[in-house]
């Protein structure tokens, strides 16, 4: 049915079920789509199966980003979420002490 072909980063509306979803990984050589609903559910197509859906294609929702809990600055700043300001704390400097006998080496 659907003569949509899948890329990675394109929302999809299914027409039976109406959920949005937004392929987030293509494997040509194995034959499998993986898509990510707005929930943050995973599912996972072969090709064969992605043709026999209905689909339309659909812009990206405006709250796509809710269920994983991003707000804007950390699309703009990529760097924020790889260093949050704590980093700079001294005392996240501190070694802790062994615990319960456990050593590190």
């Amino acid at each position: 049915m659907s003569r949509l072909l899948p890329e990675i980063g394109h929302w999809y509306q299914e027409l039976g079920s109406r959920q949005v979803f937004e392929i987030v990984a293509l494997d040509r050589d194995e034959g499998t789509v993986q898509i990510q609903y707005l929930d943050g559910e995973i599912a996972d197509y072969d090709l064969e199966a992605w043709g026999e859906l209905a689909l339309v294609t659909a812009a990206a929702p405006e709250d796509w980003r809710t269920a994983f809990e991003l707000d804007d600055d950390v699309e703009m700043d990529p760097d924020a979420a790889l260093h949050p300001p704590q980093w700079g704390n001294p005392l996240s400097r501190i070694e802790p002490d062994t615990v319960l006998g456990i050593d590190d080496f």
